[in-house]
């Protein structure tokens, strides 16, 4: 383990002390985000080879690191960076534990014996569709962060009478009361038909408000009936994930996900032959699951 004071920053760190910021090696890890790892070893709750660990410290595979009764070497931390995609049904809500009963979308999830899942963003309890999961923490900062410009796009219905002023404005920008909000796109569905009383359209944000695409509609005076996600960044649901059901991305995926992020491409791990065969497999069973019944892929 090695100190550097004062702190060198990220590009040319690698030049002046061997090793990975402490905080970025965790966050890798899924042990949280690199801003909440930051704070936990500000505090003195981190500890490498017996030491009480400080901002700035660097770590090797030949480290040990102690955090929340755990050890880790630094060797063993080095998991592959993983990335779920998750299609979520209506009525799930996005947290770990609810106080109430409600299902989670953690509960859906494969268990991992290393790190935790990291969720990407977020979708209320009434909103379907994509949702991502991913051990690293760095990787989910990035593609939050609104500097990114990641587009996440939605399916969305709409009861009431949509008038082409009306997208524009959607376009342009509405004041909302967190501020300024507006759809970089906004497409109408081709199945929509004349005179239905509910229209489909696509549309597309680059920030994860709460609530964002909802209130812009409904700044307009139209009510969405329902709203699922179907993109986020380069990532579509595929036809044969159905809802409840996940989906783990190749490392070719993730490589993918990564350089929308901004990110360097993750190391491709020495068991990628049998990740994919175990993917294989997977997909076979989604694929063989009757039409609605993505419960069965569930952890009870």
């Amino acid at each position: 383990m090695t100190n550097n004071q004062p702190p060198v920053d990220e590009e040319s760190s690698s030049e002046s002390a061997p090793g990975e910021k402490l905080q970025k090696v965790m966050a890798r890890a899924g042990m949280g985000s690199r801003r909440e790892l930051e704070r936990h070893i500000a505090a003195g709750e981190v500890r490498v080879n017996g030491q009480v660990a400080r901002l700035g410290d660097r770590v090797g595979p030949e480290d040990t690191i102690e955090y929340a009764g755990r050890r880790f070497s630094g060797a063993e931390i080095e998991e592959p960076m993983r990335v779920l995609l998750y299609n979520k049904p209506e009525g799930e809500i996005c947290t770990r534990n609810d106080p109430e009963g409600r299902r989670t979308v953690f509960q859906s999830l494969p268990r991992l014996r290393n790190g935790r899942w990291i969720q990407i963003g977020r979708l209320d309890i009434n909103t379907s569709g994509l949702l991502l999961f991913t051990t690293s923490g760095e990787l989910a900062n990035k593609l939050m962060h609104p500097s990114s410009g990641i587009d996440r796009e939605y399916l969305v219905r709409i009861r009431g009478e949509v008038q082409d002023s009306m997208l524009v404005t959607l376009v342009r920008g509405v004041e909302l009361e967190d501020g300024v909000a507006h759809f970089t796109d906004i497409q109408a569905s081709p199945n929509n038909e004349e005179g239905q009383s509910n229209q489909w359209y696509y549309c597309v944000v680059m920030e994860g408000r709460n609530r964002e695409v909802r209130r812009l509609w409904e700044s307009q005076g139209l009510q969405v009936t329902r709203l699922k996600r179907v993109r986020y960044g380069n990532i579509f649901i595929p036809s044969h994930v159905r809802v409840g059901q996940w989906l783990e991305l190749t490392h070719k995926e993730v490589s993918e996900l990564c350089t929308t992020a901004g990110l360097a491409a993750p190391r491709k791990p020495g068991f990628q032959r049998k990740v994919l065969e175990q993917r294989e497999r997977h997909i076979k069973k989604l694929r063989a699951s009757p039409k609605g019944k993505g419960a069965r892929n569930r952890r009870k």
